[in-house]
């Protein structure tokens, strides 16, 4: 039997929902309208009960077969549960009832924007915009489908076109901010957040994202002025604290940093970053227990963070605990081992160890993966040389010159070891490429061979260059 209510239009949600529940417990068939039908339903997604929720749908098409919204709702589901085709047949029906409803075009949207099937989702975007009251969601969600297609200057228009219509929505300024880092334009992300903190002085996402991009120009200061805002205006933002920390470490303020980066831990749990960060602030004061302290910290909280170990081996080795500083160079090197900086700080060690192969193996590995670092290639050749290798010695700066053809020290160091190795001719051709590059850096040769203080031939051409 069939029990019949007309409910009132404003039905309380809460007496809808019992009432199904009962009509599903009688096994009856009650009658609801489609405003109750859609407290049901709501109440079940928010319960995240999805397969209730089709039932329900199920219910109310049957009650109202004319009413696009269950139908709509009934796509929502079988997208959330990945019935993709069923998404579709589903929307075909709404949009026959009903093809003016702007959710139609967007959740079909979305369907194809999660196939990246761009053009027929931009497509459907397109359309929703003509219908919908409010565009701003759509107009993003079409600017995630431009950074999809990697077309980064499109997607910037269509969330400057977001934005003017909801100057609230955080995720369009973070968006933004994305595109102009990879587009490397922070001079015209800079200009936008100016001007849109012009017209809205207390938005935090903003003034962050205006500091985010004086950071990246290495403007420091000015980037340190930005978070301050965000900060006064939202007390919590512990990322503006830890950005601001990391611009006072690039500024040599390592004490201020320190500070501000222990901040973070008024409003957010401590995490491994912070504690590292803190740990390499202590390490360039020097103040080695506290930096180790630190780092600990870092590696308890998450074993896989490499800086963290390297920085417990740095601290060592600046106590000139060169055997310790190796096991926990190592570490690192297993979670990251194609970091020079790591190898680097290994052939050191082993070369204070007196273990000269293993010191030669690991500089071998730091010019691998980094040919660009001067200081690299300089210490290497020198180890080759006090073990009285000259010619790899020599060989070794060739390469590096090869690498780096504007670095002076190198081809002043490659003179002192032709001269070494009896070839006074090469060298003075080296010395006077040296000297073209940078006149200024020829006491790097008398600090590496100062009897060449006394060749007249060689005094005489740097002369030529210095006068």
């Amino acid at each position: 039997m069939e029990e019949e209510f007309d409910f009132d239009f404003n039905e309380d949600a809460e007496n809808s929902v019992k009432r199904y529940e009962e009509m599903i417990r009688n096994e009856d068939q009650y009658f609801f309208d489609a405003q109750a039908f859609e407290y049901i339903i709501d109440n079940y997604i928010e319960k995240n009960d999805p397969v209730k929720a089709l039932q329900v749908i199920d219910f109310a098409l049957n009650q109202h077969p004319y009413a696009a919204v269950f139908l709509i709702k009934q796509a929502q589901l079988l997208l959330f549960t990945n019935e993709i085709n069923k998404a579709f047949a589903a929307l075909d029906k709404a949009e026959m009832l009903e093809a003016s409803e702007a959710d139609i075009y967007v959740l079909r949207g979305n369907i194809y924007q999660n196939m990246h099937r761009h053009s027929e989702a931009l497509e459907n975007y397109e359309r929703a915009i003509g219908l919908a009251e409010t565009t701003d969601e759509i107009l993003l969600q079409m600017a995630y489908v431009y950074q999809n297609m990697h077309d980064y200057e499109n997607a910037i228009v269509y969330i400057k076109r977001s934005l003017e219509q909801n100057m609230e929505n955080k995720d369009g300024l973070y968006e933004l901010a994305f595109c102009y880092d990879i587009l490397d334009k922070q001079e015209e992300s800079i200009k936008f957040y100016q001007e849109y903190i012009d017209s809205d002085p207390y938005s935090y996402a903003a003034w962050y994202n205006l500091a985010n991009s004086f950071h990246k120009l290495e403007l420091y200061e000015k980037s340190i002025d930005a978070y301050d805002y965000a900060i006064l205006i939202k007390e919590n933002f512990s990322s503006a604290y830890f950005n601001k920390g990391n611009a006072l470490v690039q500024l040599d303020k390592y004490e201020e940093a320190i500070e501000v980066y222990k901040q973070t831990f008024e409003y957010e749990p401590p995490n491994a970053d912070t504690y590292c960060a803190i740990g390499e602030c202590y390490e360039k004061l020097e103040q080695m227990d506290e930096a180790r302290a630190y780092y600990k910290k870092s590696v308890k909280m998450d074993p896989k963070m490499a800086d963290a170990w390297f920085g417990i081996g740095v601290t060592l080795n600046f106590e000139e605990r060169f055997f310790e500083s190796l096991h926990f160079y190592k570490k690192a090197l297993e979670l990251d081992d194609e970091n020079a900086d790591f190898w680097f700080a290994m052939a050191d060690a082993h070369y204070k160890l007196g273990q000269i192969n293993e010191s030669v193996e690991a500089y071998h590995k730091v010019l691998e993966f980094n040919p660009l670092d001067i200081e690299a290639w300089l210490d290497f050749s020198t180890v080759l040389y006090e073990q009285g290798r000259l010619v790899e010695a020599a060989e070794t700066m060739l390469e590096a010159i090869k690498n780096n053809p504007d670095a002076a020290e190198l081809y002043y160091r490659t003179v002192a070891y032709l001269f070494a190795l009896g070839k006074p001719q090469e060298g003075i051709d080296y010395l006077q490429t040296a000297l073209q590059i940078d006149p200024d850096k020829h006491y790097i040769l008398f600090e590496y061979l100062p009897q060449l203080q006394s060749n007249s031939a060689i005094v005489a051409i740097i002369n030529n260059y210095i006068k």
